[in-house]
């Protein structure tokens, strides 16, 4: 007798492209069990009227045209909109000059939209949140029962205890919009932090690059131009090999065994700190005595995080 197959994981992702976005968004896409059914697009590393463009082309490129892409936040809550042009081009994708044949939005607001999915399946989606939290901030206060309803929330963002990217305290995606991240982390929901020491500790040389482009398809070319241009921010900053943060934050969600260590723990968002906006507090001993919610990811296997950039890129 043959075993059921394996339901499918089902994908909510929020998502601001981005170079290490558009790596996710392929492995997301590719997945043999995986099925992404809508992209929520908030203002970030670029602003929206990069953001959904660069949504729509990762869609074509992966023959998934057919997902909707729901445009949401322009800005932060609080503060105004900061961007990452200097790590993913004022296009955000490297400047590489990549455009879809259909650049617009699927009609609606991705609030409405993530309110409205989670909503009717509960216990059945998975949510990847790769940038700034606006979005998803705004659903819980739209309506706070979404968060019961998730079956699991997977957030790139944060640094665990660990230097931050674009201060010494604080990670992007949270120094962005630090308001919104401290709503979504207090709200209780099933949260997986993958942050961005994850991604330091798993840089791909200039071999590894060369390797996914000598993968032939379209797809491999387009990857390995995108990691060619992170490699370049990252020698810059004195780094031997790309970053790709969104890249293993959505290995774990697409495989939770891809994480080799882990803890739970408090976790809390610093919003008015002179020299630590945004950074992320991860009470490891326990000395606040709040309720551990938040599972903080330590560290991955590299192997398969590799082999699902290699598998998301082949023919």
């Amino acid at each position: 007798m043959t075993e059921p197959a394996s339901p499918p994981l089902r994908l909510l992702i929020d998502t601001d492209p981005g170079v290490d976005d558009a790596i996710a968004l392929m492995m997301a896409l590719r997945h043999p069990r995986a099925r992404v059914e809508a992209l929520t697009v908030v203002a970030g590393n670029v602003g929206m009227e990069h953001t959904v463009r660069n949504a729509r082309y990762v869609l074509e490129l992966c023959d998934a045209g057919d997902v909707p892409v729901y445009a949401g936040a322009g800005g932060a809550l609080l503060v105004e909109h900061r961007r990452a042009v200097d790590a993913h081009g004022d296009d955000g994708l490297g400047n590489l000059g990549l455009r879809p044949r259909s650049p617009d939005a699927t009609p609606g607001h991705a609030v409405d939209a993530l309110i409205a999915r989670i909503t009717a399946a509960p216990g059945q989606l998975t949510l990847v949140t790769l940038g700034p939290l606006t979005n998803i901030a705004l659903a819980l206060r739209r309506e706070p029962a979404i968060g019961g309803m998730l079956r699991r929330v997977v957030m790139m963002g944060g640094a665990a205890n660990a230097p931050g990217n674009v201060t010494p305290a604080a990670e992007f995606n949270v120094w962005a919009d630090p308001e919104a991240a401290r709503i979504v982390l207090r709200a209780g929901l099933p949260l997986t932090m993958v942050g961005i020491e994850i991604a330091r500790a798993n840089l791909l040389p200039a071999e590894k690059i060369a390797a996914i482009g000598a993968l032939g398809t379209e797809r491999a070319r387009v990857a390995a131009r995108l990691l060619t241009y992170s490699l370049r921010v990252a020698v810059r900053r004195g780094m031997p090999g790309a970053s790709c943060p969104d890249g293993t934050a959505m290995a774990v969600a697409l495989d939770p065994a891809t994480v080799t260590d882990a803890g739970q723990y408090h976790v809390d968002v610093e919003t008015h700190g002179e020299l630590t906006t945004g950074e992320t507090v991860v009470d490891r001993r326990g000395v606040h005595g709040r309720l551990a919610t938040t599972t903080v990811v330590h560290a991955i296997h590299r192997p398969r995080f590799v082999a699902m950039i290699e598998d998301a890129v082949r023919a």
